[in-house]
């Protein structure tokens, strides 16, 4: 009982104490600067984030174009084979095109320069350094390997409605099966892959 009063007593001071001694804040300002230039991703965000172009974007890394990517004064459209594409090829873009006659006493410096020729060159072969329109199909456009061209072709029986992008193959039928936009480009999830010269 005695506890009770005391506390009945002291707690209206202490109460009152507390809210004299508060430090008053300013609140914060509603605008806060951010520090991004723009609200969309780069082509590199978009990569990054992609879970089923890992690979693409795994051999992309390995190249000098890949700093590129999250540049604001390029514009690139991607051809982005999925995992799955890369997963099926029979020879992987670091090994290049089977060779014509066996490479006995190859030194591993000689190895690990080709291997960066082959990626760069599969690589570049998924890259054109444009805008594309694919309204007006067929198409054909340069690729950032020299003298590669990408030819979209008109699928026939899609619906008239459907996204262009979903209107076209590519070379060897593959189909494109994604989109998604970047501040420096577009790029474009494809279920096969674009074979280099």
């Amino acid at each position: 009982m005695r506890l009770s009063l005391l506390l009945a007593f002291i707690l209206p001071f202490a109460v009152s104490a507390s809210l004299q001694e508060q430090i008053i804040i300013p609140p914060m300002p509603q605008t806060i600067a951010s520090p991004f230039t723009s609200s969309q991703p780069t082509l590199a965000d978009l990569l990054t984030i992609e879970p089923s172009a890992s690979i693409y974007y795994s051999y992309a890394r390995e190249t000098e174009l890949s700093s590129r990517f999250s540049s604001e004064s390029v514009w690139f459209t991607m051809l982005v084979p999925t995992n799955k594409a890369v997963m099926a090829l029979a020879h992987k873009p670091h090994q290049g095109p089977e060779p014509v006659e066996p490479r006995i006493g190859i030194s591993e410096q000689e190895l690990d320069e080709s291997s960066k020729r082959n990626v760069e060159r599969w690589v570049s072969a998924h890259i054109i350094p444009s805008r594309i329109s694919l309204s007006d199909i067929p198409v054909s456009y340069e690729t950032l390997q020299d003298g590669k061209l990408v030819t979209f072709n008109p699928v026939s029986n899609t619906r008239p409605d459907s996204p262009e992008w979903m209107r076209v193959t590519l070379e060897d039928g593959v189909r494109i099966i994604g989109m998604k936009e970047a501040q420096n480009g577009v790029l474009y999830l494809i279920d096969g892959t674009v074979v280099p010269n």
